[in-house]
């Protein structure tokens, strides 16, 4: 009984980051990433807090949606970070799709007992200002319609600065991780104190 109920108190404090290469140190070392990083200051700030990062390069939000149950049951969060959209819009998938994808993990985390934080992305202006204004506002709306606190843009500060992105001018670079990690703490931290 006491190993069950100390796995009980463990599951509620387990924050779940599913998100894509962005959230899974793609090109540099897992403890540079972001998600490294937060885990270090939950534990130097005294947050009981396990982190659990079930991010994967390349993943797509249909992919993505595949793969939520599973995570939701084996790990049981009290709070899901949502990081995933920015390869269906690098590939040009149908936002309408994208949109369903998000809104219905959103509703899996929610329904498995989590709260979630929803990372907004942006894309590159090659794809044409429409395409890219309309995956833009994916993100508030969905926050929106499910009351979600969301990060504006996960690489604020970051994307367009060259001294902070790898070669590929698509994912940060190890100096550029704890400045996302700073776009995601002020949205992630009132979220803690509940």
């Amino acid at each position: 009984m006491f190993i069950a109920l100390q796995n009980a108190v463990a599951a509620d404090r387990t924050i779940l980051v599913f998100g894509d290469s962005l959230s899974a140190a793609h090109g540099i070392r897992p403890e540079e990433g972001w998600v490294a990083l937060l885990a270090q200051r939950l534990h130097t700030q005294g947050y009981g807090y396990q982190i659990v990062n079930a991010s994967e390069s390349g993943e797509t939000s249909s992919g993505g949606l595949e793969r939520l149950p599973r995570a939701l049951q084996n790990h049981r969060p009290a709070l899901v970070i949502l990081e995933l959209g920015a390869n269906d819009g690098l590939r040009g998938l149908p936002l309408s799709g994208s949109r369903q994808n998000l809104a219905q993990m959103v509703r899996l985390s929610q329904a498995a007992g989590a709260r979630v934080l929803l990372a907004g992305m942006r894309l590159p202006p090659n794809l044409g200002p429409r395409y890219t204004e309309e995956f833009a506002r994916i993100f508030p709306d969905l926050a929106n319609q499910y009351h979600l606190p969301l990060v504006p843009f996960l690489l604020d500060r970051v994307a367009l600065d060259p001294e902070l992105m790898q070669e590929d001018g698509l994912h940060p670079n190890a100096k550029g991780e704890p400045r996302i990690l700073d776009n995601v703490w002020p949205y992630l931290q009132p979220l803690l104190n509940k």
